[in-house]
């Protein structure tokens, strides 16, 4: 996809988000790769109504090229885009079910969410709480490059994040990739919250088959 199409492909994503109530007000932030750089949502802008010429164009040393000012995350999706050679789109939310998991309590700091959905496991996988920093801070990229090393070596492979009080962090090869892992990740918090009595998580069988139908690794 050259820039212009990503460009595009951004604002609509966003739009996409803020309508359906992913995002509000100006939280939240998309960023892509470029052959040249990043492009990444404009500090303080509204994902509903972003124009292509609004993003915030970076070469690959930091430096602002174009656009309005970078959002103060652009730190974090960089140490992800160097942690995980794959991750071209970075999406953060302040998502509702999300952020309410964390304060009320993830199921384990080691994956925030069982897989209680074969759609969670196929689409989404392990998901680990990254403890709480305030928004900008870079130890909280320290914590998440630390986590996605921490999954490769176990050759697990991690499309996301959780940031404690914030919201979760979601990459893949593109916008439209990385928002069906948010959005999978968003449902499955919504599902595990609002079900008394808790469900059961799928069975180790039942995830060896999943995995074994459609080529994936837990």
């Amino acid at each position: 996809m050259n820039e212009v199409a990503l460009r595009k492909e951004i604002c609509r994503v966003g739009k996409s988000l803020f309508d359906r109530g992913y995002v509000h007000s100006t939280a939240g932030n998309i960023s892509a790769v470029l052959d040249d750089g990043f492009l990444i949502t404009p500090t303080d802008a509204c994902l509903g109504n972003l124009l292509p010429n609004q993003l915030s164009k970076i070469d690959r040393q930091g430096k602002q090229l174009s656009g309005n000012v970078a959002s103060k995350t652009l730190a974090l999706h960089r140490r992800i885009y160097s942690a995980d050679s794959a991750a071209k789109c970075v999406i953060h939310t302040h998502s509702t079910h999300l952020v309410a998991l964390t304060l009320k309590g993830v199921w384990s700091n080691a994956d925030i969410l069982p897989p209680i959905t074969p759609y969670y496991v196929m689409k989404v996988g392990h998901v680990p709480l990254i403890p709480y920093y305030r928004p900008g801070d870079t130890q909280s990229g320290d914590r998440v490059a630390e986590a996605i090393e921490a999954a490769r070596s176990a050759g697990v492979p991690l499309r996301a994040v959780m940031l404690d009080r914030l919201g979760p962090n979601v990459w893949h090869s593109s916008p439209a990739q990385a928002c069906a892992v948010l959005e999978e990740l968003e449902e499955t918090a919504r599902l595990w919250l609002m079900t008394i009595p808790r469900p059961e998580a799928l069975n180790q069988q039942q995830i060896a088959e999943i995995c074994e139908t459609f080529k994936l690794t837990w």
